[in-house]
């Protein structure tokens, strides 16, 4: 899952330095187009055709801010941090390992199978409920309701990998 994480923020690092040098190149061959574009961005900000005429003029004089302003305003894409790629692999891979080990835990404690899996069930849903609650708090939601829904979606989740793993091992 960590690769997973580290490939998809290198896909977004690769897809916006492709449209970057997409855009570098239509400012150069198709300035008319790309001046439209920008007066049409201000005019769905309620500007005058008048009113944006100065400013795609001035922003036309400055290459690398136009082609800035079209990623932002016209693509919607955002620069992506450079560090972002194994930060974001470190995170999934420590968040999975961590996550992992709760309901397993209870298995290195335990010889009987069956409450390990009782204890492991338990376990699961106090730490849904507890990240649910943290992850509301943290976002503003209500954080109970954000626990509640939380330990829900986990634990049918968890449910239904358990069932699943269940059908195939018989």
């Amino acid at each position: 899952m960590g690769l997973g994480g580290y490939l998809a923020a290198r896909s977004d690092a690769e897809h916006y330095a492709s449209e970057r040098i997409r855009e570098q190149q239509e400012i150069k061959e198709k300035t008319e187009a790309e001046k439209t574009e920008v007066r049409d961005v201000f005019t769905s900000y309620g500007l005058s055709e008048v009113e944006s005429a100065p400013i795609v003029e001035a922003l036309s004089k400055r290459p690398q801010a136009w082609v800035d302003f079209m990623m932002r305003f016209e693509l919607g894409l955002e620069a992506p941090d450079p560090k972002r790629a194994l930060t974001s692999a470190l995170t999934i891979a420590g968040s999975y390992i961590v996550g992992g080990l709760i309901p397993l835990s209870p298995y290195f404690f335990f010889s009987l199978a069956t409450n390990a899996l009782y204890i492991s069930v338990i376990a699961t849903l106090l730490a849904l409920l507890a990240f649910g609650y943290i992850k509301g708090r943290f976002t503003g939601a209500n954080p109970m309701k954000s626990a509640i829904q939380t330990a829900l979606i986990g634990g049918l989740a968890a449910t239904a990998a358990f069932l699943i793993a269940r059908l195939i091992s018989r």
